[in-house]
């Protein structure tokens, strides 16, 4: 018994010597410290693309099509002409009323004259009374059917303007509806003929719907001086189409809706960019952003170095010992690759980036400092095979 007491009691002095002489490994992180800047927070809506100015290009008068002047797909000016209608007929109107203007002219003349002389005439009792007031109203009748000669012709002339039908707008012209030789229907009924349409498109509106809770935190922000609301003034804004990267394309909110719909719950509201180039076309998606908040000092990490538990969002930070700290944050959106830490980290916090799975909170670590921009990949030895 002594001697298996006596080797016990050796093995177990060997045990707590070998551990006295044998520290535990502390695992191999990168750390970095935040990025402190000022910021911006957008948020991030979609929406369409749409013409400032969008026309219908109706005949205003009836006939036959004699030619189509412009060229289906391309640009065009205001004033440009577009369609000619058989002038024929129309011009054979306004010659017959320049005629019948003509007489009657020469007819309110005599009357004038017949009138005048009639003055004389009834004060030397060379008339009756009767026949100067009746000189007097056939001369007053012989004005008014002037007066409708007149009016007639006019609106002859600008019939005969109608039949060549020109661009109301600058933009881009879409294709013809009715070509050469056909009859289209004009006026200002419902059944006109359709020739083509025209939209503008420098600049171009991008419409998009913005939810209630945005709408009212907007609301709440500008009350507290804290962001100008778009109902009071203009507000920046950023686009981008689907297939273009980051918003590369500077805009103005300049309209909000007066009511929400209550069958969405958003509001309608309005962007304005420039298109000098006209590649942008009304009717593409596109993606809009717009100040969440005013400027403010914030830090960014790398989202890598942000952990969940439980739905709990945390970082782990090393302290001045090269402990590892747990530290419950809140965060914002990612801005140049980084994500924005509203609370539970400072600017001169060291954060593990790299290493993560061997962490533990309390438990000592050998840090590695390194940048933490998101170019440079740190190389971690507790994540990489052993040899």
């Amino acid at each position: 018994m002594m001697v298996i007491t006596v080797g016990l009691a050796g093995a177990v002095g060997c045990k707590r010597s070998d551990s006295k002489s044998a520290p535990p490994i502390r695992p191999t992180v990168s750390i970095a410290q935040p990025v402190a800047q000022k910021v911006h927070e957008w948020d991030e809506f979609t929406g369409r693309l749409a013409s400032p100015e969008t026309v219908e290009v109706r005949a205003r008068v009836s006939g036959y099509i004699d030619k189509i002047h412009f060229k289906e797909g391309g640009d065009v000016k205001q004033g440009d002409l577009l369609v000619t209608i058989d002038q024929r007929p129309y011009q054979a109107t306004v010659d017959r009323l320049k005629a019948d203007l003509g007489a009657a002219r020469a007819r309110a003349e005599l009357a004038r004259a017949e009138a005048k002389r009639g003055e004389s005439l009834a004060a030397s009792k060379a008339i009756s009374t009767d026949t100067y007031e009746t000189r007097l109203k056939t001369a007053a009748e012989a004005e008014q059917a002037l007066l409708s000669a007149e009016a007639a012709l006019k609106s002859a002339q600008l019939d005969l303007e109608f039949t060549e039908v020109r661009a109301p707008i600058s933009g881009r012209i879409s294709n013809a509806r009715v070509t050469a030789g056909n009859l289209v229907t004009g006026g200002s009924t419902a059944n006109t003929t359709l020739l083509t349409t025209i939209v503008s498109l420098d600049p171009l509106y991008c419409y998009f719907e913005a939810d209630e809770a945005s709408a009212l935190r907007y609301r709440q922000l500008h009350r507290e001086g804290k962001r100008t609301s778009a109902l009071f003034g203009p507000i920046p804004a950023e686009i981008a189409l689907g297939n273009e990267l980051g918003f590369p394309h500077k805009a103005v909110v300049d309209f909000v809706d007066n009511q929400i719909n209550p069958a969405t719950g958003t509001i309608r509201a309005r962007a304005v960019l420039a298109n000098s180039d006209k590649l942008m076309a009304p009717g593409f998606f596109a993606r809009v952003r717009i100040p969440g908040i005013a400027e403010y000092d914030a830090v960014l990490v790398r989202d890598s170095a942000i952990s969940s538990d439980q739905g709990r969002l945390f970082v782990l930070t090393v302290d001045d010992q090269n402990k590892t700290v747990y530290r419950p944050i809140k965060i914002g959106p990612i801005i140049d690759g980084l994500r924005v830490i509203r609370e539970g980290l400072s600017a001169n916090d060291r954060v593990i980036v790299s290493g993560l799975m061997s962490a533990r909170p309390g438990v000592p670590v050998q840090p590695q400092v390194v940048p933490m921009s998101t170019n440079i990949i740190a190389s971690v030895a507790a994540d990489s095979p052993k040899s």
